[in-house]
This record gives C-alpha cells, structure tokens and sequence, in this order.
C-alpha cells in the first residue's frame, strides 16, 4: 500500500483527492492548519467510507509558512500532493499576502520531499499560470507551453502567485532531481465531499443569489472537481507525465452562457442572464472587491487545450454543463 501526503487535505479539491486515493486502496496523510480542520476532514471522509477504509487516513498539522513539522510529514511516504495555496475572490492590499505564502510554501513542501528523499511530487497549480499572455502568431488555443506574463495587465494578484509558485517548484525540482508533475485546472465546478466550500463555488453562490442584474462580458473555462482530483492521482501512475505541465480543463463558458444553464435548471431563482456593458463593470468594479478581477479579463476569451491531459493522462472530461448544474444543485440545497 503506497503512501501519499497530501497538504492542505482540507480544501476544496484536497478531500476530492483524499477520498479518491483512499477509495483506489492508498494510504493518505493529509496535512490540515488545526485541529477543527482536522475534524472537518474525517467527518468528510467518514461519510464515504467505511471504517477499514477510514483506517488509512493519518491526519497531522502543517502550516505553509512555518518550518515546524514538515519533515516528519515526508517521512515514509511515496509521494507528495502538494494542493496547498491561498485561494481568493477579492484582491489582497498586499500582493505580497498571496504571492509569499504560495511561493514559500511550495519551496518549503518541496525542501521537506528532497530531504526525506521523496522523489515523487504532483503539485496543483492552475490555468491562471497559462492564461495571462497573448497567444503566440496562429494559436488557437493556449496550452502548456504558455506561461503567464506576471507583469502583464492580462494577470491578477491570484495569477501573479500561482505563476511564481508554480514557476520556484520547477526550479527547484530540476535542480534537486524531482520527479515533478504539474496539474493546471481551469474553474472547479461540482459537488463538494461535505457540506463546506471555500472560494471556488462563491462564484455560483452569488449567480444563484440574484445579487448582480446582469453578468461580464467574461467567462472561465470550467473542469469538475472529480476529474481534477482524478488527473492528480493519474498523473502520479503515470511515469510519462514527469516532466509534464498538464492543463486540466475542459469547456470555455461566457457567463452569460453559464448563467442561461444555471437558469435552465433552476428557473424559479432570480438568475441573472443578461450581458452587461463593459464600462458598467469597470464603474461597479470600484465599489465591488470580488468584481475587480473580473476586469481585465473583458471580452476576452482564453480556450486551452486538454490534449495533453486527453493523451498522456487518459482523461475524459466530465461535461462542463454537468459541473455547473451540479455546483447551483448543491448551493440550493445549502440556502434552502
């Protein structure tokens, strides 16, 4: 029985791929902050399994920006998930208060792995270190050959960490002889393990909400949460995916688009369908946080390519439609 660490176990895609890795017979040491998450996430996991299962989980505390407990943590295990990030909707004053923790914290995981001579890593990154730059003369779709410009306006505070992270782990994994595998989703979309969510799903909560009239002229390329934990696990089986940036990612959708399927399912909820123009945006932007993301993303639609993922993983998406659906189901049942 292989052993896996997985850090920020907790999180969103984290128990996605806790719960799968259990199910396919892995032993799982997840990394949780504190005690209550520690909590959260057995709750989670017993609720899917059964108790010979739920044996296999170990549970400890790591912080991405402390040293304490990381090299135990790699100690006698077979490989390393590194899910562990910041992730938010609204931009930080500090930059520095995303950008720090994510480089760190990647550099510090992987420090720990070269130390316990674990060779193995998978590490979550996202298309956000893909999308923020033109596509080169004739292309059509960005893939992983394409990394984001940090000094573009193309890019948020969120890209900038993701890019620069993701950016210090293959630095390091080259020079420290790690066998590294890199997995950019797009916008996870599904059904949580439990019934807590973190930012991810905020997006669908305020679609469902009816807060906003109308929608951007901007959209996301969307990937269920199953297959993003699916792609993690497939790409520590596969030896031909060392090496590799994989895109995980499946169907662009406007918001527009996204909100008319969202609509469809749920008609009797104040969903907004209508495109707003773009200068009405840019003038809400200043009052709204989350929507000051949104801007410099204005028409502009980034399609990637999954053939890699299609090709060395053996992946086959889930639909796009089927994540949204799913993801307005689950916030229903929430709210009541």
């Amino acid at each position: 029985m292989k052993k896996i660490l997985v850090t920020g176990a907790s999180g969103y895609i984290a128990k996605h791929i806790v719960l799968q890795l259990l199910q396919a017979g892995y032993s799982v040491r997840g990394s949780v902050r504190s005690s209550m998450r520690e909590v959260e996430l057995r709750d989670a996991m017993a609720s899917h399994l059964n108790e010979e299962t739920l044996a296999n989980l170990e549970i400890v505390q790591l912080d991405l920006t402390k040293d304490t407990g990381w090299d135990a943590a790699l100690m006698g295990v077979d490989g390393l998930f590194h899910t562990a990030s910041p992730f938010v909707i609204e931009e930080p004053r500090d930059e520095n208060d995303l950008i720090r923790p994510a480089v760190d914290g990647t550099l510090r995981a992987l420090k720990a792995a070269k130390a316990a001579g674990v060779r193995r890593v998978v590490l979550t990154s996202s298309v956000v270190s893909i999308i923020g730059t033109q596509p080169r003369a004739g292309q059509t779709r960005l893939d992983e050959q394409d990394w984001s410009d940090v000094n573009s306006p193309l890019i948020n505070i969120y890209g900038k960490s993701k890019t620069l992270a993701e950016r210090a782990a293959w630095e390091f994994a080259k020079s420290n002889n790690l066998d590294l595998t890199v997995i950019n989703p797009g916008m996870v979309l599904g059904a949580p393990v439990d019934n807590i969510h973190g930012a991810s799903l905020s997006v669908i909560e305020r679609l469902m909400a009816g807060k906003d009239p109308m929608v951007p002229r901007s959209g996301l390329v969307v990937v269920h949460v199953k297959d993003v934990a699916k792609a993690h696990i497939k790409a520590f089986e596969t030896d031909a995916s060392i090496g590799e940036r994989i895109i995980a990612a499946n169907e662009w959708f406007w918001f527009r688009d996204l909100t008319k399927a969202l609509k469809q399912a749920f008609p009797d909820r104040k969903i907004p369908t209508r495109q707003a123009p773009d200068l009405l945006i840019r003038f809400l932007a200043l009052f709204d946080k989350p929507l000051r993301t949104v801007v410099p993303q204005l028409g502009r639609e980034y399609a990637v390519s999954n053939a890699k993922a299609k090709s060395i993983l053996g992946m086959d998406f889930i639909a796009g439609q089927t994540a949204i659906v799913e993801s307005g189901q689950y916030i229903a049942n929430q709210s009541g």
